[in-house]
């Protein structure tokens, strides 16, 4: 991949972020997304390159933002290769023991959220013959009791196999990218599991995903720690 463009949602910490900075270093072309303008100002002038990074106030989950966002990015660098649905977040409680008035959100971000950004910039990567990422998890494709963020990226599985069957009839790649256990704020009150990955073994499979040449279409790498049995 050679000075292409690239969309990453929920881009200003942990994977998106990384992510956005390895493709920077590499001469590509990147718009990030952030519902907190600080975080995104904070990100962009630590980032540096302003003449190929771009930053977005948007919220994931909100089609109006989302159609912005994409439509900005792509009159500002004037094409779209590729788009990583990262944005995404864990309530960190049960549907057993949990508080039902903080999984709107979760559910809006984790699941309508990558489906918004599809709709919105598979007719530009069809022009580029480009690629769409989902960011999903092992937890994604492993069962935990009572565990709502777990359904979340079970949906986003099906999600990604659904589009990679509209998709791929149109020239365009889907890749599901299953982190494990990753050290990023997204465990943030949670306590970070001692074994876990840092971010970047996570941003190295997305680039390596968005690397494959045309006619390759790969749908799914799972990157776990050593030592995670689940």
């Amino acid at each position: 991949m050679t000075g292409k463009t690239v969309l990453i949602t929920g881009g200003t910490s942990g994977i998106g972020a990384h992510t956005a900075r390895l493709l920077l270093d590499r001469g590509h072309r990147v718009a990030v997304t952030g519902r907190d303008e600080g975080k995104l100002k904070a990100f962009l002038d630590e980032a540096g390159q302003p003449d190929r990074l771009l930053g977005l106030v948007a919220d994931a989950a909100d089609w109006q933002a989302t159609e912005a966002a994409v439509t900005r990015a792509v009159e500002h660098f004037g094409a779209l290769d590729a788009a990583v649905a990262n944005a995404g977040f864990m309530s960190g409680d049960s549907i057993g023991a949990g508080d039902p008035t903080s999984w709107a959100p979760m559910v809006l971000t984790n699941v309508l959220g990558p489906a918004l950004l599809a709709h919105a910039t598979l007719p530009h990567l069809e022009a580029t013959g480009g690629r769409l990422v989902l960011i999903g998890s092992v937890a994604g494709l492993k069962n935990s009791p009572a565990n709502l963020y777990s359904a979340t990226k079970w949906a986003t599985t099906g999600l990604a196999e659904n589009l990679r069957l509209f998709a791929t009839t149109r020239g365009i790649g889907v890749t599901l990218v299953n982190p494990g256990m990753i050290d990023t704020p997204f465990w943030r009150g949670a306590g970070v599991p001692p074994f876990a990955l840092p971010p970047e073994p996570i941003a190295e499979a997305i680039c390596f995903a968005l690397d494959q040449p045309t006619g390759v279409d790969l749908n799914t790498l799972t990157v776990r720690p050593m030592g995670q049995p689940a």
